[in-house]
């Protein structure tokens, strides 16, 4: 038996001064064939040191084995050495037989820097050179699928599938297959892939994915299911909470969204667009207090989200208390781009108020926002009569009358104007 090998023996007892001892005869009398492998032993098993001092005594006898290089680079890697890693890289040239190698090694080195242009040169570059390479196709895979582009890496891991590879370093393909469906918005076929992966074989990550699948195809009772199974194993997976409460809203079990969204708000507190969604259910589920107490806390948490605002505005306005809708939009329409609704709410409050110059402001601000919408232009139509506004009275009426013709008053009233 080799000193390598009891090394390695020693180690699995646990026995480290023991492999000290072995791993420093090995490094002594073991062939140079025996120590290459006991370096890579070591390397797997995260021993990167004794792993490196192999490789450097392997290359000063071996200066055109480029492997010990790539290999080296590796550990450099790992140690965050990376002008070292480069170094190495570079030492070796492209007529190398460790050359595709040696490109693999950098593209990993430049993802981990998130240069993933530079890092899918080199991959493309290795393709190149080694196209049948499984290795090769599923790092630029992998490297798509990390910087999003989905729809590069969908053809990669199908080449793969299609040749018989269904896993390679520990990942599943057809899951990786079927996520990167869903995330380019091929429902369909993501949820062909995602089927064939039992639910307790999922990690959270691909049982949101399905869910959130289910989800897009309507399919919501699978969808409630696993977003459900995935809150039970891991109630902090706050990403769950939004789509879960979505599915049960439109199932009209708006009790239990608003349970679930809740829920999610007791392990995500500062999701402001948590906040909002509960309030919307709330406000469906006929509790004003309720629904005007979680946009307030989303207001609070962010200011300038104009989703907390409107919604409250429309809460104010609903309930006719002017004063608070006027001080609480009032900052929101002095930029030239604010949300027309706030300058309808706006017109309607100052009109309430009794400022009818701000009305009239407010009103002309919403009106080209909302001429395909009976519900602002019939109390319009009114506010700008009282203001003797005939041209813009006929402009609205006929609008309205186009939606709504069978209104008859209002017909006459245009009547009216159209005799003077």
């Amino acid at each position: 038996m080799s000193y390598a090998q009891t090394a390695l023996d020693e180690l699995e007892k646990g026995q480290l001064d023991d492999f000290k001892k072995q791993y420093a005869l090995a490094l002594r009398h073991d062939d140079d064939d025996t120590l290459f492998s006991l370096g890579e032993e070591l390397y797997s098993l995260g021993f990167l040191n004794q792993s490196r001092r192999i490789y450097e005594k392997l290359l000063k006898k071996y200066p055109d084995e480029d492997e010990l290089r790539t290999n080296l680079a590796d550990i450099a890697i790992d140690e965050d050495k990376n002008d070292e890693a480069l170094d190495y890289l570079n030492q070796v040239s492209p007529d190398s037989p460790a050359y595709v190698e040696a490109l693999m090694v950098a593209a990993d080195l430049y993802q981990t820097q998130e240069l993933f242009e530079v890092s899918e040169q080199k991959l493309l570059t290795a393709k190149k050179l080694a196209p049948d390479e499984p290795v090769i196709t599923f790092a630029l895979a992998e490297l798509y699928f990390t910087m999003r582009e989905f729809r590069k890496a969908i053809p990669l891991y199908l080449d793969l599938i299609t040749a018989g590879t269904t896993e390679l370093s520990k990942v599943n393909l057809v899951e990786r297959l079927g996520v990167a469906y869903a995330n380019a918005g091929r429902f369909e076929q993501a949820i062909g892939y995602l089927k064939q992966i039992h639910t307790g074989d999922m990690t959270p990550d691909v049982k949101f994915e399905t869910a959130f699948t289910y989800l897009q195809l309507k399919e919501r009772t699978e969808a409630i299911k696993l977003f459900n199974e995935l809150k039970d194993s891991d109630a902090h997976y706050t990403s769950l909470y939004p789509y879960l409460g979505q599915a049960l809203e439109q199932e009209n079990r708006l009790a239990e969204a608003l349970t679930a969204l809740q829920e999610g708000l007791g392990v995500d507190q500062y999701n402001e667009k948590l906040w909002l969604q509960a309030a919307h259910v709330a406000t469906k589920l006929d509790d004003e207090d309720l629904a005007e107490k979680y946009l307030k806390k989303g207001h609070d948490l962010d200011s300038d989200d104009l989703a907390a605002v409107i919604q409250l505005s429309n809460l104010y306005v609903k309930q006719e208390r002017w004063d608070e809708n006027a001080a609480l939009t009032k900052p929101y329409v002095s930029a030239d781009d604010a949300d027309p609704q706030l300058y309808w709410n706006l017109a309607v409050t100052a009109e309430h108020q009794e400022d009818f110059a701000a009305a009239r402001k407010y009103y002309d601000a919403a009106a080209p926002f909302f001429m395909d919408q009976p519900d602002f232009l019939k109390p319009a139509i009114y506010f700008y009569r009282e203001e003797g506004a005939s041209e813009q009275v006929v402009k609205l009426l006929t609008a309205y009358l186009k939606i709504v013709p069978d209104d008859a008053d209002m017909a006459l009233m245009l009547e009216g104007y159209q005799d003077f």
